[in-house]
């Protein structure tokens, strides 16, 4: 219900936008996040966007580089990452929560996808 895709390997500096497409039925009202799980560290919140796309969260260490947006025709969230750095290097997940509030705890969100891996290299 959630699909996830546009990562890659790129070089540090380099661009690069993520891709979600859910389902009508999980898209509809909600809020959308993505998360990342570097290797060796735990899951952790990278971005959220309400249902309308007037709020909008970021993780402090990619404000300003990364850009979440969304498209409630096309029942998709992407997420514009810019000036890539090798710490970005991560396994990147869409997830699916209802209401925008506490949009960094991954607990709340009730679905996710299948991560996208995205490695910079140095």
């Amino acid at each position: 219900q959630l699909q996830a895709s546009g990562g890659g390997l790129v070089q540090a500096g380099d661009s690069l936008t993520l891709s979600c497409q859910a389902s009508g039925l999980v898209f509809r009202s909600s809020t959308m996040g993505w998360f990342r799980q570097r290797p060796g560290k735990e899951r952790e919140f990278v971005a959220a966007i309400s249902w309308g796309g007037g709020s909008r969260a970021y993780a402090d260490s990619v404000k300003g580089r990364f850009t979440i947006s969304r498209n409630n025709v096309r029942n998709t969230v992407s997420l514009q990452m810019n000036s890539l750095k090798p710490e970005d290097t991560a396994d990147y997940y869409c997830a699916r929560k209802y209401e925008y509030k506490n949009v960094d705890a991954l607990s709340e969100y009730n679905y996710w996808g299948q991560g996208t891996q995205v490695t910079v290299s140095s």
